[in-house]
């Protein structure tokens, strides 16, 4: 009689916390009229999500899932995500007539789906997250359903995004197929003792890959989902598509190819440096033309992702801190930027275009002010977290032997300055057209409150976050 063995459960006690307030969410939503109250109720559950994370450190499943450092931080960015989506959501969605419990829960099951990815120690593992971030992703990017466009971003989400798991799972089945292994430290082990390095199926497997975290983290030339998804999709959901599923991308693009393939980082990127040179180009430059608010906002994802992959490049240390250090500036910034967009919407008047911000510095001068530390923030002008989060990732690629691609990167950079300083041109340098009446409540100021407090602060005093990257990566 075989004896089963129960598994340490403690480094998964985040998730099963997460899934039991996502399914109680579900089922509050049959009883509970006042929507709101969902609302915050899922804060308090991500809260108390949190609090179970920072003690539950470890590895179970025979190595299979990993809660570290490495994967605390991401998931810290997905509980911050989730708060400041939720807070933007709550008046949105009742002006789009979208009030319904359901998006909540979809929202938790998609982080419950990024924080599984991030703590993926086995393929089968990253898969499966990956397709439960997905599936809800994809209800949640059509979730205005009586709009074509919503119903478009989400069908053009889904199909992509399905190609994209389809190279995922051959990719697997091929490195199982020349290691006999889908843990990510065997497949390593393997590699090293039977000297793969150049080995056509290892390449092929690579490169598989490397189209299937593409496509999540929305890089050139896997990109084309991503403008027409984050025009269409709800507000709320572009700002939390934009950060968590590229966060998740990320977490399992530099646990994947730093662990499974670190032997062999020099193939990985001789393909990582072109897909991220033209991210960066097509992100910035077609950003130039974009009068959709939404759309720029997308192009200008893209463009950071390119910039983020430099810290992936690398393949040190200081390399993956940076990118932990990029993608949780990012969120701060991003979101807050999506977090006016969403001020702008009132009933009657949408508010996407770039057009709608004339004269906004006269007729509501916080608004503007607020809008302008997020674009300074993303362009990387000083003392904003954007450029620090910059200066990290380009000095690691530096460091690492990257210059000429940094150099890139920065007359790159340059040209965004045109895209974001329109919208404050338009801000401060226009007159107003006619009189935009803000949708504002508490719960979406606290969100600005928050966002343009942290851009702020990591921007003066970065040390304290970059040195929790730092610790976090310790060992990785």
């Amino acid at each position: 009689m075989m004896n089963l063995v129960m598994p340490d459960l403690g480094p998964v006690l985040p998730e099963i916390v997460m899934t039991v307030l996502a399914l109680a969410i579900l089922l509050a939503d049959l009883v509970i009229k006042r929507k709101e109250t969902i609302a915050f109720l899922s804060i308090a559950g991500v809260a108390l999500v949190t609090y179970v994370l920072v003690g539950s450190m470890g590895t179970t499943f025979n190595g299979m899932f990993l809660s570290d450092g490495y994967s605390m931080f991401f998931k810290l960015i997905f509980m911050l995500n989730v708060i400041l989506t939720v807070l933007i959501s709550v008046k949105y969605i009742v002006i789009e007539k979208v009030n319904f419990g359901e998006y909540y829960a979809l929202i938790l099951f998609s982080t419950l789906g990024m924080m599984i990815m991030a703590s993926a120690g086995d393929l089968i593992v990253l898969y499966l997250g990956l397709e439960l971030m997905a599936l809800s992703t994809y209800i949640l990017a059509g979730f205005i359903r009586y709009d074509i466009k919503s119903n478009e971003a989400a069908m053009k989400y889904f199909l992509l995004g399905a190609f994209a798991s389809a190279f995922l799972l051959y990719g697997t089945s091929m490195i199982y197929g020349l290691t006999g292994t889908t843990d990510l430290k065997a497949i390593s082990a393997y590699i090293v003792a039977n000297g793969l390095s150049g080995n056509p199926v290892l390449m092929l497997s690579m490169i598989l890959f490397a189209v299937a975290f593409s496509f999540k983290i929305a890089a050139v030339p896997f990109h084309m989902w991503a403008p027409d998804a984050y025009e269409g999709a709800p507000t709320s959901i572009t700002a939390f598509m934009s950060v968590g599923p590229k966060a998740a991308g990320f977490a399992v693009l530099g646990r994947v190819f730093l662990v499974a393939f670190g032997s062999v980082r020099i193939e990985w990127a001789a393909v990582l440096i072109p897909i991220a040179i033209l991210t960066m180009g097509v992100g910035n430059i077609v950003a130039l033309s974009q009068t959709n608010i939404k759309r720029m906002l997308a192009y200008s994802s893209i463009a950071h992702a390119g910039y983020i992959l430099l810290g992936i490049i690398a393949g040190t240390s200081d390399g993956m801190a940076s990118v932990l250090n990029y993608m949780l500036i990012y969120a701060f910034m991003n979101i807050g930027a999506f977090a006016v967009v969403i001020m702008l919407r009132s009933e009657g008047f949408k508010g996407d275009n770039i057009s709608d911000y004339e004269g906004l510095a006269k007729t509501h001068p916080l608004a503007a002010a607020l809008m302008l530390v997020f674009m300074f923030s993303l362009t990387g002008i000083p003392p904003t977290a954007g450029f620090m989060g910059k200066f990290y990732v380009f000095m690691s690629a530096i460091n690492a032997g990257y210059t000429w691609v940094v150099i890139i990167a920065v007359i790159f950079s340059a040209i965004s300055a045109y895209f974001y300083l329109r919208v404050v041109m338009y801000m401060y340098m226009k007159e107003p057209k006619e009189t935009v009446q803000l949708s504002t409540s508490p719960a979406i100021g606290l969100a600005l409150a928050i966002t343009v407090i942290a851009v702020l602060a990591i921007g003066i005093l970065p040390s304290a976050i970059v040195n929790f990257a730092r610790n976090a990566v310790a060992g990785f």
